[in-house]
């Protein structure tokens, strides 16, 4: 996630980090090459130069020259222009109205019928919402089939009408379909448009005025930079939209999206896409995005995944079997099913601090546990149980089930084994302190 740009700004930044002296020159060439690394980014160049411009002022503002620590000071005040660019504030969902009714606009492949997916199983999971998609692409050969295929895939129910090509109407019956059947979300998915199509923007136009949305979201692919901005602003003329929504922001995304959508449509980005499972959502928190855009990684969220997957019962379980030197290969499995549960392991990986930066050359695969559970299924119940009868010839036989070497089971053998002393050191409240910590980071 703008690996690029992360790159390119902490060789800007560099300069002012070591015990040099610091003057007013090699202030303004290091901002000249923040400017550049944006620039580079697809950020629009009067967005990217008022950036510097506003940097530069407090940074001389505070007597950057004289503090103890200058280059700190400076990647802080990069951080806070960062975080203001984009939004300043986090700002959530609107989920008033009886039901909430939340429109979905963009371009055509912005992903759109995706992420209506995704959002619906967020408002499901995390707000115990009932959920009504709607399909109101009429135009996109199968459009319905994947609303329906996507709605079958989360348990939420998919409203369509076959041979209705009035996408104003379909939508108005979904929402009297919705309060007849107890549902307190609709989600209408439209049909992709380009900006300069005068009927189908005069189309969403309508639905717009007849639903009276509470929500009106804007999805844009965050790949296509500075384009993505100008279109944001022509919908925008025409919708007044509540949010924009970035999607694929796993791929190799420059940022200019991002950066500048707020700037130009001056309306907050409220939601990401991270991944294509349809749990791969995120609200937006500009504090974190620009922590993690200067490599400082985003401990708060990665704090508050693990907590969605934090079960206290099965850790007092788990406790308890450390403390009886019980614990197995069963529960070891289960403890990497949780941390796949949190989401991509390139997109974890950016969140600790200086990790996307030392693995930035490193391909780290979601099947990076594959081998693991490989070798782990291969063995029978009695070895999952009991790890220490696993001899010689087992760790052959296991190697072969798995298809994968001795070298590499006894490998697993060894980090299970210190895994298994680390948490039998944190015993003794050591545990339930750290999860208190993490807890009191929320």
């Amino acid at each position: 996630m703008f690996n690029n740009l992360s790159e390119k700004l902490d060789k800007a930044l560099h300069t002012l980090k070591g015990h040099g002296k610091i003057t007013e020159v090699n202030v303004a060439e290091t901002l000249k090459e923040v400017r550049r690394a944006l620039l580079d980014a697809d950020v629009n160049f009067k967005i990217a130069k008022n950036f510097t411009k506003t940097v530069k002022e407090k940074a001389l503002g505070q007597d950057v020259l004289t503090t103890l620590n200058p280059g700190q000071l400076m990647v802080k005040l990069v951080k806070d222009e960062l975080t203001e660019l984009m939004g300043g504030d986090t700002v959530g969902i609107n989920l008033g109205g009886s039901p909430t009714v939340i429109l979905m606009s963009g371009l055509q492949g912005s992903g759109k019928t995706t992420f209506s997916g995704k959002l619906a199983n967020y408002l499901k999971t995390k707000k115990t919402k009932q959920v009504l998609l709607v399909g109101c692409d009429v135009y996109r050969p199968a459009a319905i089939n994947q609303l329906r295929v996507v709605g079958e895939q989360i348990g939420v129910e998919v409203y369509a009408e076959e041979g209705n090509q009035n996408p104003v109407e379909i939508s108005q019956n979904a929402i009297k379909h919705a309060k007849a059947n107890g549902k307190n979300v609709v989600i209408i998915d439209t049909a992709g448009r380009l900006a300069v199509d005068e009927e189908m923007m005069t189309e969403i136009s309508n639905i717009h005025k007849a639903v009276s949305p509470q929500e009106t979201l804007f999805v844009v692919d965050s790949m296509t930079g500075q384009d993505a901005v100008n279109t944001a602003k022509a919908f925008n003329d025409v919708l007044n939209f509540d949010g924009v929504v970035l999607t694929k922001l796993d791929g190799d995304t420059r940022g200019g999206a991002a950066l500048s959508i707020k700037s130009v449509v001056d309306k907050p980005i409220k939601f990401i896409g991270t991944g294509e499972k349809m749990d791969a959502i995120d609200v937006f928190h500009p504090s974190r995005m620009a922590d993690r855009i200067l490599g400082m990684g985003d401990v708060v969220s990665l704090v508050e995944r693990a907590q969605e997957q934090y079960d206290e019962e099965e850790a007092r379980k788990l406790q308890k079997k450390i403390a009886k030197n019980q614990f197995g290969f069963d529960d070891f499995l289960n403890q990497i099913n949780q941390i796949k549960k949190m989401g991509s392991m390139k997109d974890l990986v950016g969140m600790i601090p200086g990790a996307g930066k030392a693995l930035k050359d490193v391909d780290i695969d979601d099947d990076a546990f594959k081998g693991i559970e490989a070798i782990i299924h291969s063995m029978t119940p009695e070895e999952r149980s009991t790890p220490s009868v696993i001899n010689a010839s087992r760790k052959k036989r296991i190697a072969k089930g798995s298809g994968t070497s001795v070298q590499e089971v006894n490998q697993l053998m060894k980090q299970f084994n210190q895994m298994s002393k680390m948490m039998k050191m944190m015993q003794g409240g050591g545990g339930r302190k750290m999860m208190q910590m993490m807890k009191g980071m929320r």
